[in-house]
């Protein structure tokens, strides 16, 4: 299942965009938006959210 982003404890930091591997996570409206159709669910986003907004649902 694909990242999935909460934007109210999203604080746009870009780290997440920084470890995605398959580049699926870009910056929309000064928060993470995660494309479904390339995340190819490794985590690797909610393992680098300082603040715990994003999770594999």
């Amino acid at each position: 299942m694909p990242a999935k982003v909460d934007k109210e404890k999203c604080t746009g930091c870009e780290s997440c965009i920084e470890e995605c591997p398959s580049e699926a996570i870009k910056m929309l409206e000064d928060k993470a938006d995660v494309d479904v159709d390339t995340c190819v669910d490794c985590g690797a986003c909610v393992d680098s959210c300082p603040t715990e907004a994003i999770n594999m649902e």
